[in-house]
């Protein structure tokens, strides 16, 4: 049952980044690679802090 919700949300958000993408200046490669930096960093923050 998680899997579909995590599947569920992963498919959401990736829909509202892509859409987000098309608004934001500049080229969507660049903010791609920052929004992935971005989440790893929040990814090893919120896993070494036990979350």
């Amino acid at each position: 049952m998680s899997s579909r919700t995590t599947l569920g949300w992963s498919l959401l958000s990736s829909g509202v980044v892509t859409l987000g993408l098309t608004l934001l200046p500049g080229d969507d490669l660049w903010w791609g690679v920052g929004l992935c930096l971005l989440g790893l960093a929040v990814f090893y923050t919120g896993r070494n802090r036990g979350l």
